[in-house]
């Protein structure tokens, strides 16, 4: 009778096993590594940029009213948590198809119905451009001891390039555009700031609206600030805050 320490041995490896002398043995054959089957290669997409177009297209339904705020921070959330083309294609399967047309909520005016140039002045004062206005082609704004407000979410622009100059002393001027936009600022400054962050890529249509801020600001700030229409500035940083969460998370 095997002992049951002896079985144990054979188990751990320790002693080999013995067969009766009469024993039959089955033949040995060389061990063959399993190899996994390899599934159909399928062709590399980037993510980032199909993110940023559902990003742009999310805001474009917003617009248009297709889903509302809370809705529109849900499916944003999404965007930044899909790790695959479907999940990104996903977040508008749902939704009314856009025009082909329309690849930005931004409202087109004919360019017989922009303004050539305006001018904004704020001199001890505050002025303020904001909801559905018409951009001229030229805007100058000057602040002295005053401020001036343009918000261009729901502002009209011709197409092509729209040019902002500002001079502010001792003033401020604050400037709202949507994600959308394609903002380009070139502005110096003296005992002050001039800031700008976020703004849409360069768009492959040459008709697409362009608005290049630049200026001079001595003693006195300018800031570009992009924020969704209808979006608080603190709404807009806690959104930003949660973009930014998300894109470590990943």
């Amino acid at each position: 009778m095997i002992g049951k320490s002896y079985v144990a041995s054979i188990h751990a490896g320790c002693v080999a096993p013995c067969y009766p002398a009469n024993a039959r043995r089955l033949p040995q054959y060389p061990r063959r590594a399993y190899i996994a089957p390899m599934d159909t290669p399928h062709p590399l997409v980037p993510l980032e940029p199909a993110r940023e177009r559902m990003i742009q297209a999310l805001c474009t339904h917003f617009a248009q009213d297709h889903i509302d705020a809370a809705e529109l921070e849900l499916r944003l959330d999404r965007a930044h948590r899909a790790n695959t083309l479907a999940e990104i294609e996903a977040l508008v399967a749902d939704l009314l198809a856009l025009p082909a047309a329309s690849s930005s909520p931004m409202h087109l005016a004919r360019a017989a119905e922009v303004p050539d140039r305006r001018t904004v002045v704020a001199i001890m004062a505050g002025v303020a451009r904001k909801g559905a206005w018409t951009v001229p082609r030229q805007l100058h704004v000057l602040a002295v001891l005053g401020g001036a407000d343009l918000d261009f979410r729901e502002a009209q622009f011709g197409p092509g390039t729209t040019t902002v100059t500002i001079f502010a002393t001792m003033g401020g001027v604050d400037i709202i555009v949507p994600p959308w936009l394609r903002v380009e600022s070139d502005g110096f400054a003296l005992m002050g700031g001039f800031e700008h962050s976020g703004g849409a890529p360069a768009s492959s249509d040459p008709s697409a609206p362009v608005l290049r801020i630049s200026g001079l600001a001595i003693m006195g700030g300018v800031d570009i600030e992009v924020r969704l229409p209808g979006e608080s500035a603190r709404d807009a940083k806690r959104r930003l805050r949660e973009a930014r969460r998300l894109q470590r998370g990943r």
